[in-house]
């Protein structure tokens, strides 16, 4: 006998690859080899898709939106904008706090298209808001913005909505009417489209417009006020945090909004999802720890003889037992194995050339991104060789406890 191998492993080994005259046994093997590659392989795969679709809309919406928004209670608007954006910029971890403008509008043109959406102004004097939206420019300059004439910026889907180009000219609908002698008449104003945007989530790029700050106002019948101050901050995941902070200093009568609480309902629904699907494809996993174990149930069937020989010349009950514990800890660790290299070797291709495409104005991204986290990975194989173990013990001990004079007594 080999030195090298341990007695329990090489029989083991001998044990589940060896043909004999039963292909059921063969059958179950492959059965469970089978069922534990897929389960894994699919898990990996399920779970690399949940978390990388749930990160690729966290990124858009941090790209999109402000790390957090600052509004005074009443709704009327916050009058000393600069003196608050100022105080918000003392805070550590604050990288830009602007005041902005937002409206609800109804877009025309001169050939008939119309279509709601936001007239967000926006202060072009902050590099910050400027390199953003440079970053986001898909045509058209940002210099026509602030020329002097009046200009707008349309997201891409709301221009090719509109069928309009930079050059062409729109006119915004403002909801908030003006008071004329004659009543209350919508107010409207034509815009030339200076260029269009794209952020990258369909919801935002059909319905948003941007304007100089000062336009936004003037449209918005606000005067010198603003509708809030908007905060971009150097890490987003402290937005908590330094919300906290700014709302302690600020105090009454302003509350705060960051992005985690304005898209709470959404993650939390992916996250669920993501539990949800876990459990559904463990099912792959537990079919195939039902066939380990039925595979072992036949094989210490087939092999009582062996093992009563085994236990009459000296081998103990735990050596018994370790033998057919090793047969069925090799098809999960197989299986195991096989299905993470598949499972990444899918991700790393579906990453590296994007072969599954989606619809942008469904899924908010146009393609199905994948990100698997170690956590993730562990919680798979960790589960996995679990059930495994786990399915081997009853069949295991069964052949531990078989007392070698019954079973030469009726071979």
């Amino acid at each position: 006998m080999r030195r090298g191998l341990p007695f329990e492993l090489f029989l083991g080994l001998r044990y589940l690859l060896a043909r004999g005259q039963r292909t059921n046994l063969s059958l179950f093997v492959w059965i469970g080899v089978g069922g534990v590659f897929l389960g894994v392989a699919a898990l990996i795969v399920v779970l690399a898709v949940m978390t990388g679709f749930q990160d690729g809309i966290r990124d858009k919406i941090i790209s999109a939106n402000p790390h957090l928004l600052i509004f005074q209670a009443g709704g009327a608007g916050l009058p000393d904008a600069s003196g608050v954006a100022a105080r918000v910029r003392e805070v550590r971890g604050v990288r830009s706090a602007t005041p902005f403008v937002l409206q609800q509008a109804l877009f025309t043109t001169e050939a008939g298209g119309a279509h709601g959406g936001l007239v967000r102004g926006v202060d072009l004097a902050t590099p910050a808001v400027r390199a953003d939206l440079r970053m986001q420019l898909r045509g058209g300059s940002l210099d026509r913005l602030t020329g002097g004439g009046p200009a707008i910026l349309l997201g891409t889907e709301l221009a090719r909505t509109l069928g309009v180009i930079p050059g062409d000219a729109v006119i915004v609908v403002s909801p908030k009417g003006a008071m004329t002698a004659v009543g209350l008449v919508p107010k409207m104003r034509r815009f030339v489209v200076a260029g269009t945007i794209e952020i990258g989530m369909y919801e935002y790029d059909s319905s948003i417009a941007y304007l100089p700050l000062p336009a936004a106002q003037e449209f918005a019948g606000l005067g010198d006020g603003v509708t809030g101050i908007e905060v971009k901050l150097d890490d987003p995941f402290a937005a908590k945090a330094i919300g906290r902070t700014i709302a302690s200093r600020l105090g009454m009568p302003f509350w705060i909004r960051d992005w985690m609480d304005m898209n709470r309902n959404l993650f939390a629904a992916l996250q669920l999802e993501k539990l949800a699907l876990f459990v559904i494809v463990t099912i792959i996993v537990l079919v195939a720890a039902f066939a380990i174990i039925g595979h072992l149930v036949l094989l210490v069937a087939e092999k009582r003889k062996e093992i009563g020989i085994l236990k009459a010349i000296g081998a103990s009950n735990a050596s018994m037992t370790t033998v057919f514990f090793s047969v069925g800890m090799t098809i999960g660790v197989v299986g195991t194995v096989a299905g993470s290299l598949v499972g990444l070797f899918i991700i790393w291709l579906q990453d590296t050339y994007k072969i599954v495409r989606l619809a942008g104005d469904v899924y908010q991204i146009d393609y199905l991104p994948m990100k698997l986290i170690p956590s993730d990975f562990l919680l798979v194989v960790g589960a996995t060789l679990l059930l495994s173990f786990l399915a081997t013990i009853f069949p295991a001990r069964r052949a531990g406890a078989l007392a070698p004079a019954d079973v030469l007594r009726y071979e």
